[in-house]
């Protein structure tokens, strides 16, 4: 499949009209088998297309993403749908009044929306295991998971049905199934890009990002949706290694790839990352089930089963409980800051395994099997209760199932990130490797 930067220019030198492949990924859209895709917006997406090429025809620049197919996950706002966030709850909620924030920007660089993409209910999973939708299949192996929540968005990307695709990150949402599906997937520091129009799950971590099969397109939709471009990483990059459980669960070939990244590296430890992790969970229940408590006093029987008895409950957690995992973050965040003051990235698994089988979805988490849709987030919650941005970059794995590794850095560093990726990329560390076999077509 041709990138977003490659589709771009050749619509912009009118070698390809938008609409044409526009046309190609409905088509491939809607003879997907993975279970990705909620809803195909075909009469919305040629008009867009349309309106492209009118511009390229006027000799008119439309913009660094002309052209370039993406779909959403479906809790981003589309003008005229209910926002469903993956559940039967909101499907017959009113329609959205106006786009998302980062879908209004991504029109605006020239891209084409053409679908909106399964997700576990209300962002509640790391599986995309969805009562109403289905389950998301890996395209790496049908038989696998693709991860969570933002599974639609992963698999479609790894599919080759489009270049782009939008997703959340709570707690790993978009890391965990980049991971799995062998992609570069991001989750910002928080609050640095817009989740205007996007349904909450937990205010406290709750971020968007895009999911790419290349670091040229990464850099070019997080420009888009930052309104400026990445800065530009110059010098050498300062790296560390995440020691503890980061070490403890983890593959083999992750912990093999971290060493060849940065043998000599230092080995930090993360102060009390067990907790950490526990009181993230806790803040998410409080702030998820607290979102939900009113509605979940009249439909509850009309939740997934299992995201309904998490969400209650979290809604019945004590305010005291919640704010002393609000101040142990505090805490928490003030010794992190001291920890890797001297370090520019830090390095770990971003799963700590490959795609579990759809039929016993269960990993190995300390020496237990342990629920996949709760446990898949073991390496990314605790970096989401930091706040930090994360980078999910796949290990050059072809033939063998997807792995992915972390790069953390810190705000304001989001460049360091993509510099560092590029060199392990060029060193033939890290790359997308595309799926052995394919379950539908993909996108010329």
């Amino acid at each position: 499949m041709r990138s977003a930067v490659e589709i771009a220019a050749a619509v912009r030198a009118g070698q390809v009209s938008a609409s044409t492949l526009a046309a190609q990924a409905i088509a491939a859209l809607k003879a997907d088998a993975h279970v990705a895709v909620t809803r195909i917006l075909e009469e919305r997406a040629l008009a867009e297309a349309a309106a492209v090429d009118a511009l390229v025809a006027r000799g008119d620049d439309p913009g660094p993403l002309a052209g370039v197919p993406y779909g959403v996950k479906d809790l981003f706002d589309v003008e005229g749908l209910p926002t469903t966030a993956g559940s039967a709850v909101l499907a017959g909620a009113a329609p959205a009044q106006g786009d998302a924030e980062a879908v209004c920007r991504l029109q605006a660089a020239g891209a084409v929306l053409v679908a909106t993409l399964n997700m576990d209910e209300f962002a509640y999973g790391f599986a995309t295991i969805n009562a109403t939708y289905g389950t998301t299949r890996n395209p790496h192996d049908p038989a696998r998971l693709a991860g969570g929540s933002s599974g639609g968005s992963a698999a479609v990307v790894a599919a080759g049905l489009v270049p782009i695709a939008l997703g959340s990150d709570t707690n790993g949402s978009i890391r965990v199934p980049a991971s799995l599906c062998g992609l570069y997937g991001l989750k910002c520091a928080h609050g640095s890009l817009p989740v205007a129009g996007t349904y909450p799950f937990a205010e406290s971590f709750d971020d968007i990002g895009p999911f790419t099969a290349n670091l040229a397109d990464m850099a070019l939709v997080w420009g888009v949706l930052r309104g400026e471009a990445v800065p530009e990483w110059t010098g050498d990059v300062r790296i560390a290694r995440l020691g503890g459980r980061f070490h403890e669960n983890a593959d083999p070939a992750q912990l093999a790839a971290i060493d060849a990244i940065a043998a000599h590296a230092p080995l930090v430890e993360l102060p009390d990352i067990a907790r950490a992790r526990s009181a993230a969970f806790l803040i998410t229940a409080f702030e998820g089930g607290h979102l939900h408590r009113d509605t979940l006093a009249t439909r509850a029987m009309d939740y997934d089963p299992a995201v309904r008895d998490r969400l209650i409950a979290g809604a019945l957690l004590p305010d005291e409980l919640y704010g002393r995992a609000l101040a142990f973050r505090a805490d928490f965040l003030a010794r992190l800051e001291g920890l890797i003051a001297d370090f520019d990235v830090l390095v770990a698994p971003a799963t700590p395994c490959s795609a579990p089988l759809i039929e016993d979805p269960r990993i190995m988490i300390d020496g237990a099997l342990s629920p996949a849709r709760a446990d898949l987030g073991i390496h990314t919650q605790p970096i989401t209760f930091t706040g930090l941005p994360s980078l999910a970059v796949p290990l050059h794995r072809p033939g063998a199932l997807p792995l992915g590794l972390q790069l953390i850095g810190k705000p304001g560093g989001e460049g360091a990130l993509l510099a560092l990726a590029a060199r392990l990329e060029n060193e033939g560390l890290t790359g997308v490797s595309a799926p052995e076999r394919s379950i539908a077509g993909e996108l010329i």
